[in-house]
């Protein structure tokens, strides 16, 4: 962020902390939603908003959100990882 201040990056860093033990979800999502206005359109917040949605057990917040990515995301890789991450998520219910 020092070096490359921008949205993009900041929800990298995010994506990363969330990764770390004992990380605080809930504080990740929120920094996550507060980019939401500078990266309408991206599908990688919507993605990396699924993710940790999903591993604070809120699955139908998690489905909602990979549906959003996989609107957005026309790359085919990435839309059979998404679809994949939907289909795992809603195989847990």
């Amino acid at each position: 962020m020092q070096v490359w201040p921008s949205p993009v990056v900041a929800l990298n860093r995010a994506a990363a902390r969330s990764r770390l033990p004992g990380a605080d979800l809930a504080a990740v999502l929120r920094e996550i939603d507060d980019l939401a206005p500078a990266l309408a359109g991206y599908p990688y917040l919507p993605a990396a908003r699924a993710d940790v949605l999903a591993r604070l057990g809120r699955s139908e917040d998690a489905a909602a959100a990979y549906d959003e990515a996989l609107d957005l995301t026309v790359n085919p890789v990435e839309q059979r990882f998404l679809v994949r991450r939907h289909a795992e998520l809603t195989s847990r219910r």
